[in-house]
């Protein structure tokens, strides 16, 4: 089977270095392998949007030379693939409606206990609709990693499939699509580890075989939190990528010599793609990232 990964970003803002490590793991297996290596847009969340980031984001992979292969695949644009699928299981008793709140479902312990699962509830009524678990899935194996658990509660949990607001969620809109590419391999930061096991458990409803998964130490500040959009993570810098591209290429294990260092640009990435390994990833699962102001 040939070799196919991705970079799924969400446009809820500009890349970042933590974003640039994902792109970089991702991009470096893939093409490591021969294979191909696509970009989808994982605009879900409206509310959690930036406008102009979808645009932004593909301009600083092209300035830091991670060119795709096909076109962009935007989620928005997937609804109809998202809703027939929901109603195939709704059909089936695979999901259900629930109108269970978080407030309700943090009175109860902070899971949900399948308090809808027999309940009658008409789709005209606000509510969500959930995954009906048949097994769960407690644990998966990491190329990288090894055998990964995964907490027992959540991996019982029968999860949401689309918002109670009407928006497509996360782990149906990433199976479906990954399916749908073809996707053989998701490499991806160890703060989606947790949904594993949900979208395992989508991959057999749909009798797919699952994808394997490499996941990516995090980036961390200086105060050990986790560089995201929300904390405020400085934008990456597009007029100037080799300094940033080295300080992530050094974050993912890489051995950067002097002339590496002092290469152009391609040279660098190309550089990169012949002497990646996953044994070179650091065995940790978080790292602090050695910048400031955006540079390293």
């Amino acid at each position: 089977m040939n070799y196919v990964g991705r970079f799924a970003p969400s446009p809820s803002g500009p890349l970042h270095f933590g974003s640039l490590v994902a792109a970089l793991g991702s991009y470096f297996q893939a093409k490591s392998r021969h294979g191909e290596w696509l970009v989808r847009i994982e605009d879900l969340d409206p509310p959690r949007e930036m406008s102009g980031a979808s645009d932004l984001i593909l301009a600083t992979l092209e300035a830091y030379h991670l060119h795709w292969d096909g076109e962009v695949v935007y989620q928005s644009q997937r609804h109809q693939l998202y809703q027939d699928q929901i109603e195939q299981w709704l059909l089936s008793k695979e999901a259900y409606y629930c109108q269970c709140t978080r407030k309700q479902i943090k009175q109860s312990g902070g899971f949900y206990l399948g308090t809808c699962r027999d309940a009658i509830i008409r789709s005209s009524e606000p509510c969500s609709v959930r995954f009906k678990v048949p097994q769960a899935i407690d644990h998966f194996i990491d190329q990288k990693h090894g055998r990964i658990a995964i907490p027992q509660a959540l991996a019982d949990e029968d999860f949401i499939i689309k918002r109670r607001d009407g928006l497509y969620a996360y782990n149906l809109a990433v199976v479906l699509d990954d399916i749908a590419q073809e996707v053989t391999e998701v490499v991806r930061g160890a703060d989606l580890i947790e949904p594993t096991g949900r979208q395992i458990n989508l991959y057999h409803a749909m009798e797919k075989p699952e994808v394997s998964y490499v996941h990516l130490p995090l980036a961390l500040d200086h105060n050990g939190n986790k560089l995201s959009k929300q904390n405020h993570a400085p934008a990456l810098n597009n007029k100037e990528p080799i300094e940033t591209l080295l300080a992530a290429m050094t974050f993912l294990g890489f051995d950067i010599d002097t002339h590496i260092a002092s290469a152009k640009l391609d040279d660098i990435i190309t550089w990169g793609c012949q002497n990646w390994s996953l044994q070179q990833l650091p065995n940790t699962l978080a790292s602090t990232a050695r910048f400031s102001n955006g540079a390293p």
